[in-house]
């Protein structure tokens, strides 16, 4: 695997570069190696694994008490009746 040394590479661009970096939970070199690779063509975009967040506005979001009632209801209703089963 090949070296490569990137000069020029100013305190603000450096700033930018770590900031995106820790924001895609990646190291600095793999942040670079993935722009580098979507750049010129060879990086693979996953097509599952984001996050939009474009309609949260027109649904809202639970607190944290209603997503603890919510999904003790839902425990509730997957409680097996063993009458039932027998």
């Amino acid at each position: 695997m090949k070296t490569l040394s990137i000069r020029g590479v100013d305190e603000d661009l450096g700033k930018l570069i770590k900031i995106a970096a820790k924001k895609e939970e990646k190291s600095v070199n793999n942040f670079v190696l993935d722009v580098l690779r979507k750049q010129v063509g060879t990086g693979k975009e996953k097509r599952f694994s984001r996050e939009w967040h474009d309609l949260d506005s027109l649904f809202g979001s639970w607190s944290a008490e209603e997503y603890a009632d919510i999904q003790g209801r839902i425990d509730a209703q997957r409680q097996v009746d063993d009458e039932l089963w027998k």
